[in-house]
């Protein structure tokens, strides 16, 4: 991203959020990358941000410099005679390799349509061309095109290049908030901006240009059991069976999932609105007392902007059947409804909410409650207000949350 003078944009350790770089410290550690490529991959400026993030985010002593030694391979002996041999059996393997690979692409290329023979054997030909192999000419020859047709190919995509060269600070920059937003939602997000400066990109263009510069992001599942439903407190029946939310704060639902820090477990209390997707509270912890998760429920309180009557749906925890949760609920007219028995399925929205979290943004070890509190904080901003949900019409669920508002008071009017 730069100004219109084309002159870069500085950037400081504040700009890049904290989900960001600990996903550029986990990528480095696991060796996905070094610290100097993911700089260049991801466009971060100065010459030692990446290692100062691993400095004060990473597990690893990254304090000196690592040694790598390269191991040595022992010489094959062997006479005249057999290395004769030995030349003509690769030869002859060489050649059956070649006619197979042959038949391989000629079939594929009829029963697929892949075009694979016209999109890549002039890059090869180059290749082998730039490793002093065979010249062009002859790679030509051999392969049956002209070095024309290369020329043309080379061209077309050196235009192609310039063409698609702001794609990459497009995707950074939301990156940088959403480091593992998806491809169609960066996609919802990004066409506005390539009509606006004429680059032509579909979807699919633009899932491939993704993975030819590794910015596809692969999903991570997780799932541990946080609720225990058998106990003697009071169940409430649930309510939810055959309806659903048609306006903001109809309904809420609320769940409890575990995040870790380098200190240990701690406990995320979430309470979203069904319909327009928006976490309304949620509170941090160490433990999964009764009193920390209806803070989560003062906050959702304390930020309501309707007045209606609102159903709490949550599962049979002894936190939500607690009598402290309860009086809560019932001092501010809220109807409380929950699972019947222990089926994620009947809260499958707030299971939702919690994969989106974790899955997203919540990805990495943070060193303490402190950093983790930060993480929390940031995530859920950047969740309600920037991140599109393609069950909302691929609007953001502050944007839904407060259209029905806006449509009420027009109404009023």
């Amino acid at each position: 991203m730069t100004k219109s003078n084309n002159t870069p944009i500085k950037r400081t350790q504040r700009d890049y959020s904290l989900g960001f770089k600990l996903q550029v410290v986990d990528a480095v550690e696991k060796g996905d990358m070094t610290y100097k490529q993911a700089q260049k991959i991801y466009g971060i400026q100065g010459r030692s941000t990446v290692l100062t993030w691993l400095r004060k985010h990473g597990k690893m002593d990254w304090t000196q410099s690592p040694k790598i030694t390269m191991p040595t391979s022992p010489k094959a002996k062997e006479s005249p005679a057999q290395k004769i041999k030995r030349l003509e059996r690769e030869l002859e393997d060489e050649h059956l390799s070649n006619l197979l690979l042959n038949e391989v692409v000629n079939i594929l290329d009829a029963e697929h349509g892949t075009s694979l023979r016209k999109k890549y054997i002039g890059q090869g030909a180059r290749s082998l061309q730039k490793q002093k192999i065979v010249s062009l000419e002859r790679a030509c020859k051999l392969l049956g095109i002209t070095r024309q047709a290369i020329y043309q190919r080379e061209s077309r995509a050196k235009l192609r290049a310039i063409e698609l060269a702001p794609v990459k600070a497009m995707v950074l920059e939301i990156r940088r908030f959403m480091p593992r937003l998806g491809g169609r939602k960066l996609y919802f997000l990004l066409k506005p901006k390539f009509i606006e400066q004429g680059i032509s990109l579909g979807r699919d263009a633009f899932f491939s240009y993704l993975k030819n510069e590794h910015l596809l992001v692969k999903p991570k599942r997780s799932y541990t059991k946080t609720t225990f439903s058998k106990h003697w407190m009071k169940k409430h029946p649930n309510l939810l069976k055959d309806r659903q939310p048609s306006k903001p704060e109809e309904v809420f639902v609320s769940d409890i999932t575990y995040v870790q820090s380098a200190q240990g477990v701690h406990y995320l209390s979430l309470v979203t609105d069904a319909y327009s997707r928006k976490i309304m509270g949620y509170e941090l912890s160490d433990e999964m007392k009764a009193t920390d998760v209806v803070k989560a429920l003062d906050m959702t309180i304390n930020n309501r902007q309707y007045q209606c009557s609102t159903i709490h749906h949550s599962d049979r925890g002894l936190q939500y059947c607690s009598r402290v949760y309860q009086v809560k609920l019932n001092e501010n007219g809220i109807i409380p409804s929950m699972t019947d028995g222990y089926d994620c399925y009947q809260n499958a929205l707030a299971e939702r909410i919690n994969g989106i979290l974790k899955q997203e943004f919540l990805l990495y070890k943070c060193q303490n409650l402190e950093e983790l509190k930060q993480l929390v904080d940031e995530s859920i901003l950047i969740y309600n207000e920037l991140r599109p949900h393609l069950s909302l019409g691929m609007k953001t669920p502050n944007q839904v949350h407060k259209k029905d508002q806006e449509q009420k008071l027009l109404a009023f009017i």
